[in-house]
């Protein structure tokens, strides 16, 4: 699988060969091995290197993490990401539709906005409860919230309809 990779405004192309184990990035083909530790941690080897990945955090295509201790934000995209970039196709998130839905089944714990809240991209808006663990929901996009379909207590199923957000711009 390919992917693209935006590190301290450069752009990197890398692709995956998982059936390999191993990942072609910048004019090399490496071998590679990323597993999940019971703590949360993640450990990457690329060759003879181990890199420890923790505090990660995803934001649509925006990941942040830290590296052995370092903080870093990269956005990545998918092939599918680039196909719909080169057609010249937006996400609904990226033309500025801005519905939150919950991304898996849970209890919201709490409604962190009010109906005409300005909120920004990326900001809190809702607390929701999943697999006892608690889940800061985000803003997709800059805008005031128009309408709130929940509150506090309720179930939610997978991709029910958190809050509306009219967007500002």
């Amino acid at each position: 699988m390919k992917f693209e990779a935006i590190i301290d405004d450069q752009t990197r192309e890398l692709e995956l060969l998982e059936e390999s184990g191993e990942v072609a990035f910048e004019d090399e083909i490496r071998s590679y091995n990323f597993s999940q530790q019971e703590n949360g941690r993640y450990l990457l080897r690329m060759g003879t290197k181990l890199y420890q990945i923790d505090n990660v955090e995803y934001d649509k295509h925006t990941v942040s993490f830290t590296l052995n201790g370092n903080w870093h934000t990269v956005d990545v995209r998918n092939e599918q990401d680039l196909l719909l970039d080169r057609l010249g196709f937006k996400r609904a998130g990226e033309i500025g539709e801005g519905e939150l839905n919950a991304p898996m089944p849970g209890k919201i714990l709490e409604v962190l906005v009010n109906e005409g809240d300005e909120v920004e991209l990326g900001s809190p808006v809702a607390i929701l409860e999943a697999m006892k663990m608690e889940n800061e929901l985000k803003a997709p996009i800059d805008g005031v919230i128009s309408s709130i379909a929940v509150a506090k207590g309720d179930s939610l199923e997978k991709d029910a309809l958190i809050l509306e957000i009219e967007a500002s711009g």
